[in-house]
């Protein structure tokens, strides 16, 4: 099970959130979000990362202009694409590996496959699909859990890109999350928090221990 903790901000959090176990961190770009961090410290904790930890720039809205400056200055090289952009502005960033987040409830999820074929259509090999909870107002990290039953019902794991599960995942869930979904990997932020963008790092040892356990058979 591939685990990722996002919204890192300080240089020590960060590495200290790499000795907990986790396969990536996030750092998020995204102005509006209590998780932003700014390009010079995302760069200090890049250059700093373990090699078996993966940095990911999260990106709501930005340009690719501005996209591709981040990345470059940072050397991040897989971003996570978590707002309105379209298959096609993603065919234009051939360089970098994409995650495509997108937000789901009972209203939108019968849509999922038109939109994963449009990819196809674009060309766009994606890294994964991340899928979070639809909640109106907000990008991502509403705390709020994604709906695993009618996930694990319309997700086609064998032929779509690999399933990033998100949205109000928690040390006292993420276990169940796993079991009921199965997906290839799971995201969390605000639930392993001390404070925005301070990750406490006993419920970061906690999360990565429910996600990483065998499922009871």
């Amino acid at each position: 099970m591939w685990v990722k903790v996002c919204g890192l901000t300080t240089v020590e959090n960060a590495l200290e959130v790499c000795e907990c176990g986790v396969d990536a961190i996030g750092l998020n770009f995204y102005s509006k979000s209590k998780r932003s961090v700014d390009t010079k410290i995302a760069k200090n904790i890049v250059d700093r990362l373990p090699s078996h930890v993966e940095p990911i720039a999260l990106f709501v809205n930005h340009s690719l202009e501005e996209i591709h400056k981040i990345t470059t200055r940072t050397g991040i090289q897989t971003v996570q694409l978590h707002g309105d952009e379209t298959a096609g502005f993603a065919a234009q960033m051939e360089d970098l590996s994409i995650i495509r987040a997108i937000r789901i409830d009972a209203d939108n999820i019968s849509a999922l496959p038109e939109e994963i074929e449009n990819y196809k259509r674009q060309g766009v090999n994606l890294r994964a699909y991340l899928i979070d909870a639809k909640v109106n107002g907000t990008y991502g990290g509403s705390g709020h859990t994604a709906p695993w039953d009618l996930i694990a019902d319309e997700y086609d794991t064998k032929n779509w890109p690999p399933l990033i599960l998100a949205g109000g995942l928690s040390p006292e869930n993420v276990a169940d999350a796993v079991r009921a979904v199965q997906p290839w990997g799971v995201d969390t932020a605000s639930s392993v928090e001390s404070s925005p963008g301070l990750k406490d790092l006993d419920l970061v040892r906690e999360f990565v221990a429910g996600a990483k356990s065998k499922p009871i058979v």
